[in-house]
């Protein structure tokens, strides 16, 4: 699986870019926000994918940021949200937004994403509620809420990928960092934050 691109913008669209990784171009489809932070044309940028295979579509994802990602997986994890729901969601409100609207039980927050009724939104907020802990907003997680594409972002999105919830993903890295200092390195913080987070 692709899981990181990091090449030269080529090209990019309303709600696509082309990445250009040592002469292979990859289409990749976004969110607004993924799309908006990635500069210009001829820059260098890194993109957290997904890889979605259907039976008649095989589609790479991109998000600026792990947090991002693990959200995006969230929200496809509920019933009737497909990839381009879960991009409108994630175009229309931040990170930080999905999750404080889902730990607040706010389908109003959801429902303003394009293409999201009232009753789509309010069993995602329904459905998510358990795991709005996640990422940015947890409280008590300060230096957790980090650029994209960052070590302590990997980190969590690496603790989820072994199966560990959002919050408790989240909250051992943030011990994990708080141990090992702001610039620890991935692998680093991955292998304290196992301990904590099996502690």
């Amino acid at each position: 699986m692709i899981a990181k691109l990091t090449g030269t913008l080529d090209d990019f669209g309303p709600d696509w870019a082309v990445i250009d990784v040592a002469g292979v171009g990859y289409l990749v489809h976004a969110s607004a926000k993924t799309l908006d932070a990635l500069g210009v044309r001829g820059d260098r940028v890194t993109l957290h994918t997904e890889l979605q295979v259907s039976e008649n579509d095989m589609r790479l994802i991109g998000f600026a940021s792990g947090e991002e990602r693990a959200w995006f997986r969230l929200l496809t994890g509920v019933q009737g949200v497909g990839s381009k729901m879960a991009l409108a969601v994630l175009s229309a409100l931040s990170v930080d937004e999905v999750a404080r609207a889902c730990a607040h039980g706010d389908a109003a927050m959801v429902a303003r994403a394009q293409g999201v009724g009232p009753k789509l939104a309010s069993r995602i907020v329904n459905e998510l509620k358990d795991k709005a802990g996640a990422l940015p907003s947890a409280p008590g997680l300060g230096s957790v809420a980090v650029p994209a594409g960052s070590a302590s972002a990997d980190a969590v999105s690496a603790l989820q990928n072994l199966g560990f919830k959002p919050q408790v993903a989240t909250m051992a890295v943030a011990r994990a960092i708080e141990e090992l200092g702001e610039g620890a390195g991935l692998n680093d913080l991955v292998r304290v934050a196992l301990k904590r987070a099996a502690g």
